[in-house]
Order: C-alpha cells, then structure tokens, then sequence
C-alpha cells in the first residue's frame, strides 16, 4: 500500500483546491481525482492510467471491470491502460509480460494544470535497471491526460539513447457500451486489418464493425475520425487519433472473458475496446535524441431521443 505521508504531499505539491486532488485510491493506490464543471474523471499514477471520464451531464464513457486487480505488478483492468514497448506478446521473450511493462509501473507525477475549464495532468517514466531487463533502450515516456468536455490522450516517447529505437504502442481504451452487440463502430469499412483470431491473416472490413464472437483486429490505417454508436446508452462516441497508424478493436467474448481472472464472466458485454496504436509492422522508429508523440481525442454526442 502507498505510504499515505507520501500522497498527502503528492497532493500539496500538485493538487488544485476543489478541482483535482491526489487521494488513495484502490488498493491504496495513489490517483488524481477530478471534478471540475466540465468532467469527472481519475488516473492513477500506477500504469499512468486513465480510470473514468465522465463529462458533465453524461453517463460514464469507460469500462472498468469490477474484477480488476489493484496491486503492484497487475494492469488495471479497464479505463486507459499504455501498451509499450511491445503489443501483445513479446516476440523475442514469451516470459515477458504481455503489451509491454509500463502499465504495470508507478509513474511519476509530473504537472496538474487547469487549462481553461479543463484539467491536465502530465505523468512520466523513464528507463532505468528494471526496465532494461526486458528493454535495453534509454528513454523518458510522458502521458498527458486533459479531462474536459473532451478526453485528450497524448503519449510522447523521447530517446535519450545514441541509437535509433523501435517500439509499438496504444492507448487501450475501454469504452463503456450498454450491449456490446447492439453498438456499432462507423468509419472502417474497406480498411484492410489482421485478425489475430485467424493467425493474423489479412482481411477486409465490409461496412460497420460489429462484435459477434471474439473480436481481436489491429486495422491498418491512419483514418483519424471514428463514431462508436450505442443505441442502449443513446448516444454515440467520437475518436480521432494523431501520429497512429494502426486501430486496435478488441472485445474477448464468452470464452475469453471466462478465460481472464480479472474480468467477470458477463462484463464482456459492456466493453467495446478502440485503441489508437502503431503496432506489429507498424512499430515506430525513432532516432537518438529524437521525440514521438501519438494522441487521441474522445467526445460523446447524444443521439436523437436522448437527453445527453
């Protein structure tokens, strides 16, 4: 458990009076808690991640699974979670823990500003002893996270090495759907992709992306805006991305979520995963002394007949 002395400074140092503040979170895990006019929202500095976004006047708009492990060494399951270095697993190293080892690290607060009617806040980690065990690369990673009428993700890698550096990344988003099957996502189709449930072969999207069995796709495209409409929650969400090559769509169905201990055996049904990414042969490279940042921006409409 987080020592609490080292939260209450956390707080005194960062926090904002009546807008966001650093708190025990689950498994006294330390988080920022926001609640501005604008949006609720939290991030823990553990995987530097992204656990709620609620913009004022609307529902929830990320999964968060009831089953999720709050410990040292365990992702989150749900919210934000970072995938870097690597996707999946890691080719090289089956030992290696799966999409990379930041989501499972205390991260270092770095900033909470108010920026107009929103809140930012800037969390880093760096490259030292336990992360050249998997990954020999020296590196500084920064997440920014703006909660405001709009959820803006920025992840920004900069080399501080004397060699060029090749990695994979995404924002694994969660996005919390009424019925996983009745929701649908506009702007894929003819966009080729890989399904990683038929040994990554490459395929073509024929109109809109719907879940009806175990859904694992990475789409090879750079399509920057995206709508995942769910008629049970009525109302629609709107991603775009920058610097991101590749859209992750995941959802593990039945089986899958049985398969996961930290996932509850129906919660398959109200997560729809959308993950702005660069990965597999879309890795990218980035020379020494050099930065690269990936961003992604989520909004949510009311659709017609709603009151959001």
């Amino acid at each position: 458990m987080e020592d609490a002395s080292k939260i209450t400074e956390l707080n005194r140092r960062f926090g904002i009076p009546g807008l966001a503040e650093v708190v025990e979170g689950n498994g006294g895990l330390p988080k920022v808690s926001i609640a501005s006019p604008t949006a609720a929202g939290e991030m823990y500095l553990h995987g530097a991640q992204v656990t709620s976004w609620k913009p004022a006047g609307a529902e929830e708009v990320l999964f968060l699974s009831s089953h999720s492990r709050w410990e040292d060494g365990h992702a989150i399951r749900g919210g934000i979670p970072i995938c870097f270095p690597w996707f999946r697993a890691k080719s090289d190293d089956p030992n290696a823990p799966a999409h990379g080892f930041v989501r499972t690290k205390a991260w270092e607060l770095e900033s909470i500003v108010q920026r107009g009617s929103a809140i930012a806040i800037s969390m880093f980690t760096e490259s030292d002893e336990s992360t050249r065990r998997w990954w020999p690369a020296d590196f500084r990673l920064v997440h920014r996270a703006t909660f405001g009428s709009e959820l803006h993700l920025e992840l920004e890698l900069t080399n501080n090495g004397t060699t060029t550096v090749r990695f994979q990344e995404a924002l694994h988003t969660y996005h919390k759907v009424g019925h996983v099957q009745i929701a649908r996502l506009h702007g894929l189709d003819q966009v080729h992709y890989l399904d990683n449930t038929d040994s990554n072969r490459e395929k073509v999207q024929h109109g809109d992306v719907v879940i009806a069995s175990e859904t694992d796709r990475a789409y090879l495209t750079n399509q920057p805006g995206l709508e995942l409409e769910d008629p049970t929650l009525r109302r629609s969400i709107h991603i775009t991305k920058e610097n991101s090559l590749t859209t992750v769509v995941w959802n593990p169905w039945v089986e899958g979520a049985r398969a996961l201990p930290d996932l509850g055996d129906d919660e398959w049904t109200q997560m729809f995963c959308v993950e702005a990414s660069n990965v597999l042969d879309y890795a990218v490279d980035v020379g020494a002394g050099k930065k690269h940042r990936m961003a992604a921006t989520i909004r949510v409409a009311g659709m017609p007949g709603s009151a959001t």
